[in-house]
């Protein structure tokens, strides 16, 4: 499989599961919320039981215990309380969106003259602007618009991808 047809294959499944984001928005929410919380109680037990076992220093064993302990704590309160992992994950989302956006802009901007600019700075330049929105209206984000701009991202990103590959498959790798 050429490297082509791999970002292809990669941007249509962003693409696919950003169209079943966008379908049902509530349940992706809460679905991402609950395995958020699992995999942050599974890491945490498995941060305790490393900073128990092992050879290290004692400030290093408190340490990853500390980190353990609060792992677990997050990913607790995401499982039984899911509308406030929900709200955590909301702000998480849109510092990704912006931080993301921002760097495909510069990357965008450095590749200028090549055929990816501007599909690469919409991207970007959309990603920032969605930030921007759940930051005005953070207060009225609701599961759903969660699980609305989950979705668009994830369709964004694979546009860019399919777009990448294209690019590539034609032989402007810039």
């Amino acid at each position: 499989m050429s490297e082509a047809h791999k970002w292809l294959l990669l941007g249509l499944v962003s693409v696919l599961f950003g169209i079943l984001v966008l379908g049902n928005t509530v349940i992706a929410t809460l679905a991402v919320t609950t395995l958020t919380g699992a995999a942050l109680l599974i890491a945490g037990v498995l941060q305790i039981i490393g900073g128990l076992s092992g050879d290290r220093q004692t400030g290093s064993r408190i340490f990853a215990v500390l980190m353990g302990i609060l792992m677990s704590f997050l990913g607790v309160n995401f499982l039984f309380n899911p509308l406030a992992g929900a709200i955590s994950l909301t702000m998480l989302i849109m510092i990704l969106l912006a931080t993301s956006g921002i760097l495909r802009i510069v990357f965008a901007w450095r590749v200028r003259e090549a055929p990816l600019f501007f599909p690469l700075f919409l991207s970007g330049a959309l990603s920032v602007l969605l930030a921007g929105y759940i930051w005005v209206n953070f207060a009225a984000a609701t599961l759903s618009l969660l699980g609305i701009l989950m979705g668009i991202e994830l369709v964004l990103n694979g546009v860019g991808l399919i777009l990448w590959s294209l690019i590539l498959r034609s032989g402007g790798r810039q």
